[in-house]
């Protein structure tokens, strides 16, 4: 009903077939043909060609007044389309939990916004089973997480590698002989004590004291738990959260003893009630990723971002 409708609304713009043809580089026999034959289909005349200049009918008018409506709608999604491809609207939606959305993605959003300052930004603070499920639904386009995701469902990306420590209240006596096996937190935040020979400790020193353990659906739990089996230790929990910074928070309080990734301990503040020591590598070495739906469209936008992000390999 509506293919065609330049030629029918250039035909009323002019008042004229003839002039409308010439505009249109036709042949007025031809403009004609073409405006009966949407006249036809919609059962009844646009023109009045009793009048000059020519007029609409009724229902002509009502034809134009949707031409017109089409005609802004087509114009405004093609102003967004140019405004989008350049960065100058849309949105961005990142999600992750307490830590991440709290120290590590903040920076990351604002590098975006002074780069792409109309482009607007939305961040989501959730557990992780609820963060996969908005990403799996479209509802978001990033999930920053330390956890392992079906890779059949999600694409990542490795933001960089994380190391657990051991973070013990720095009250406790058995600080006292392990003093070799502490790692300093200025090296954590610069990562040098990668660099440094500084042995991992055994968990049997710990034997009679009290840890704070994340839960088993949580990466910190899962990884916490396979350390602890592996070594034939069998820890006595006080507490059992849901959030790592939490537990780096009961820590600190000389509650008990966590397992805490570098890349907290490297971006909070110093504390001097805690003291780190390494562990070995197998389970506590693990990487950060970026998730996206598999096989989505990946916008724009979402290159945009990922293109600010630093390389794997600069970060190691």
């Amino acid at each position: 009903m509506f293919q065609g409708m330049e030629y029918v609304y250039e035909v009323y713009k002019e008042r004229s077939f003839s002039k409308a043809a010439a505009n249109l580089f036709i042949s007025q026999p031809s403009l004609s043909a073409n405006v009966k034959r949407i006249e036809k289909k919609i059962g009844y005349p646009i023109f009045d060609r009793s009048t000059k200049p020519l007029g609409l009918t009724e229902c002509g008018q009502h034809y134009i007044d949707a031409v017109e409506h089409i005609m802004q709608v087509e114009n405004g999604f093609h102003d967004f389309v140019n405004d989008w491809s350049n960065l100058k609207t849309g949105q961005l939606i990142l999600g992750g939990s307490s830590f991440f959305s709290s120290w590590v993605l903040p920076p990351l959003i604002g590098e975006f916004s002074r780069k792409y300052p109309l482009v607007k930004p939305l961040l989501l603070e959730e557990n992780t089973a609820t963060l996969a499920q908005y990403l799996q639904s479209g509802r978001m386009d990033f999930l920053l997480d330390n956890c392992e995701l079906d890779p059949s469902i999600f694409d990542r990306y490795v933001y960089q590698k994380e190391h657990l420590l051991l973070a013990v209240p720095e009250s406790l006596p058995v600080n006292e002989s392990l003093r070799a096996y502490q790692v300093p937190t200025s090296s954590i935040k610069n990562r040098t004590f990668l660099k440094m020979n500084i042995p991992a400790v055994s968990l049997q020193a710990f034997t009679n004291e009290t840890f704070i353990f994340m839960k088993q659906e949580n990466d910190t739990g899962k990884r916490a738990a396979r350390i602890c089996q592996e070594h034939h230790f069998h820890p006595r929990v006080l507490f059992e959260l849901d959030q790592q910074m939490t537990s780096y928070n009961v820590t600190c309080s000389g509650m008990g003893i966590s397992f805490i990734g570098d890349l907290l301990i490297s971006l909070v503040p110093p504390n001097p009630n805690v003291v780190y020591y390494r562990l070995d590598e197998k389970d506590s070495l693990r990487n950060i990723y970026f998730y996206w739906k598999k096989g989505r469209y990946i916008s724009h936008i979402m290159s945009a971002f990922l293109d600010l992000l630093p390389s794997f390999d600069n970060l190691i």
